[in-house]
């Protein structure tokens, strides 16, 4: 049985997201600059989209760019922007032959106009597609979403549309980025780092959390399947005993 029979066999991740992190470190390891990595890590992203596609996983939610990102040298952001631009472009051809809805999350309007214009097309055109929900976090940070959650409810109590008594989980959902999408099931991370980073803090509440040395560029299909059968492997217990479930 190979690794994708192997996956099929026990349920799936309704929602994976993942922290693609190391492209810097790559490009260095090669005696490249740091924009040789993010390049070649655009190749991994559409291997991970086309897998989890071809898996049947409903939700893919990639850290693309944080809120914190904007501090790196001005001309790293240049190029993370262009390639971002020249990737739409080229992805769109990939995305609709797979049904691919694309979807974003983040503080979008902070992105270069050429950016968001491309962003707002791929989103447009795709929008029907119902295979799966690539979601990308552009300009996010999960601070400033729960930050913006807490103003926006804080603002409908103010005018009496929702009492403060009728806030629970539910609601922050609601007023969360991430309103339309499932809790996160499984989060990867790539590079060998062992922290969130500011992604997803409320959604992976109850998140499976899988950490590989691998640097993103060198992600394969391969990874992602040995990541979801050790996802698989463990006992999602949700506050409850061994016991219970059983």
């Amino acid at each position: 049985m190979d690794l994708e029979q192997e996956v099929l066999q026990k349920p799936l991740p309704k929602h994976i997201a993942i922290i693609m992190d190391g492209n810097g470190r790559w490009a260095k390891q090669q005696g490249m600059l740091r924009a040789f990595g993010h390049k070649n890590g655009t190749k991994a992203v559409r291997e991970t989209v086309e897998a989890s596609a071809k898996l049947g996983i409903e939700n893919l939610t990639l850290y693309a760019f944080s809120t914190e990102n904007w501090n790196r040298p001005k001309p790293e952001v240049d190029t993370l922007m262009r390639l971002l631009v020249s990737s739409l472009k080229k992805e769109i051809k990939t995305l609709q032959e797979n049904n691919i809805k694309l979807c974003t999350i983040g503080n979008i309007k902070s992105l270069p106009a050429k950016v968001y214009k491309e962003l707002e097309g791929v989103v447009n055109a795709t929008k029907t597609n119902d295979r799966m929900i690539l979601t990308l976090a552009l300009s996010y940070g999960s601070r400033e979403e729960i930050i913006n959650t807490v103003k926006e409810i804080s603002i409908k109590v103010k005018n009496n549309i929702i009492s403060p008594e009728k806030i629970d989980e539910s609601i922050i959902n609601e007023h969360l980025y991430t309103q339309n999408l499932p809790d996160v099931d499984l989060l990867i991370r790539t590079s060998g780092e062992q922290r969130i980073s500011n992604f997803l803090l409320w959604q992976i509440a109850y998140a499976e959390l899988h950490f590989t040395s691998i640097l993103w560029p060198d992600f394969k299909k391969t990874d992602l399947l040995n990541a979801i059968i050790e996802y698989q492997k463990r006992e999602r217990r949700f506050g409850k005993t061994s016991e219970q479930l059983r």
